[in-house]
């Protein structure tokens, strides 16, 4: 396979910390999840600290930039607090995401339309940091269109609506997909993907050739508690690999 073809994987490890605090206490460290995602085999780890602390604590940030040697993709919400944090700690990427208070997960795109006139400062203020910026926005063209005029180096679609559909549905939201990696790509974007990817759907996400990434976590944190995180990687791997 060559570095071209090459389709990276990111490990969200949120959900190792939402165990830890459904209980309380320090057990099960998200850090050494991490660690040993990255022996597995994970190209980068994701983790989102969100404005209620609900998993990721500000802990967790600082432990992980100081023992992590591969990259350390910082999900935030466009918040004055979490522009601070990044600026201080510095993450090699930061990607934008939308945020609503009770929701279970990320529910769909951020609208990088709609909020270009918030996020342009957001976005210039984190590449002047040498931060890679990436926007989790929805496989749309007025979605990528906007992410050309914020000077955003790289978009993540969400998948989620792929994930729930089936037949000739996920098809066309496949065929979605693929048009907007393109159309990213060939404006000088470089796309990724994620939410709501399993062993069972993965392949024809990661048969896209312009995506480079693909960030997979409660899926991966969920079948670890059968087969253990480093097999649970290390299939997904697999899966990847034999897609390009």
């Amino acid at each position: 396979m060559s570095g071209t073809d090459f389709l990276r994987l990111g490990v969200n490890i949120d959900h190792v910390a939402t165990i830890r605090n459904a209980r309380g206490g320090d057990h099960p460290e998200p850090v050494r999840a991490a660690l040993m995602a990255a022996e597995a085999g994970a190209d980068g780890i994701t983790a989102h600290l969100r404005e209620d602390r609900r998993h990721i604590r500000d802990e967790d940030l600082t432990i992980l930039m100081d023992q992590l040697t591969i990259p350390l993709n910082l999900e935030m919400a466009a918040t004055d607090e979490m522009l601070d944090i990044a600026l201080r700690h510095k993450p090699h990427a930061a990607c934008i995401v939308p945020e609503n208070r009770e929701e279970r997960t990320t529910e769909g795109g951020l609208d990088a339309a709609g909020l270009h006139n918030r996020l342009t400062d957001f976005v210039g203020q984190l590449r002047n940091a040498n931060i890679r910026v990436s926007l989790f926005i929805e496989p749309d063209p007025r979605q990528v269109e906007a992410a050309i005029h914020l000077g955003a180096p790289v978009v993540e679609f969400h998948v989620g609506r792929y994930a729930e559909l089936d037949g000739v549905e996920r098809e066309d939201e496949l065929r979605r997909i693929a048009d907007a990696a393109a159309l990213a790509a060939k404006n000088g974007i470089e796309p990724h993907a994620g939410h709501g990817l399993t062993f069972d759907n993965v392949v024809p996400i990661a048969a896209i050739p312009q995506l480079r990434e693909l960030n997979i976590g409660h899926f991966l944190i969920g079948e670890a508690i059968f087969t253990g995180l480093d097999n649970s990687i290390k299939r997904m791997r697999n899966l990847m690999d034999e897609a390009r």
